[in-house]
C-alpha cells in the first residue's frame, strides 16, 4: 500500500494547477520586491525542480545561467511566459513520475548525498511553490482588483469561464 504517496501525488497536482492559473494571469514585468515577477516565476519553479526529488544530484535545464535561480542576481537569460509554462509541463512531469516510483516506505529515506529525507523534500516544495503561488497572485489582485481562481482538489477545477475567460491571457509568448 503507497497511501502516503498518493495522497501526495494528489495534493502535488493543485500547487501545479495553481502556479499555471499565476503564469496565465500575472503580469510578468511587474517588480516585487526589486525583481520582475517572471524572475519569481523562475525561482519557484526551478525550486520544485531543483527540491522536490534532490538537490543534490541535479542537472541545471538548458537555459538556466549560473544564479539566475535567485531573483536578486542579475541575468542575461530572459524567459517569455512560453517557455515558463513549458518548463512547468517538465517539472510537472518529471515530479508526477517520481511520485510513481516510490513507496511509502522510501518518504523516510533520504536520496544519495542529501542530509533530508523524501518526506522533508515534498513538505518544503508544498511550502515553498505555493507562497510564491500567493505572492504572484497577490501582485494581480494589486493590479486588477480580482484574486485568480484558486483550487485545493483537481477536481474543482472548472472551465467556466473564469479560469479560461475572465483571468487568461489572450497571448502567451
Amino acid at each position: 500500500m503507497n497511501e502516503l504517496v498518493k495522497i501526495i501525488k494528489e495534493t502535488v497536482k493543485p500547487n501545479f494547477i495553481n502556479i499555471r492559473t499565476s503564469l496565465l494571469t500575472y503580469d510578468r514585468n511587474a517588480i516585487c520586491c526589486g525583481a520582475p515577477c517572471w524572475r519569481w516565476a523562475y525561482h519557484a519553479l526551478h525550486s520544485a525542480d531543483k527540491w522536490f526529488i534532490n538537490p543534490y544530484d541535479y542537472d541545471e535545464p538548458d537555459f538556466h545561467e549560473d544564479g539566475m535561480d535567485n531573483p536578486d542576481n542579475p541575468t542575461n537569460v530572459v524567459l517569455c511566459d512560453k517557455m515558463l509554462l513549458e518548463y512547468l509541463d517538465k517539472v510537472e512531469k518529471k515530479t508526477l513520475d517520481y511520485l510513481d516510483s516510490l513507496t511509502d516506505e522510501m518518504l523516510y529515506e533520504k536520496p544519495k548525498d542529501c542530509p533530508y529525507t523524501r518526506m522533508e523534500l515534498v513538505l518544503r516544495q508544498y511550502r515553498h511553490l505555493s507562497f510564491h503561488t500567493g505572492m504572484l497572485n497577490a501582485q494581480t489582485a494589486l493590479a486588477t482588483g480580482k484574486f485568480p481562481v484558486w483550487v485545493s482538489e483537481e477536481s474543482q477545477v472548472v472551465d467556466d469561464g473564469i479560469l479560461f475567460g475572465r483571468y487568461r491571457k489572450k497571448h502567451i509568448v
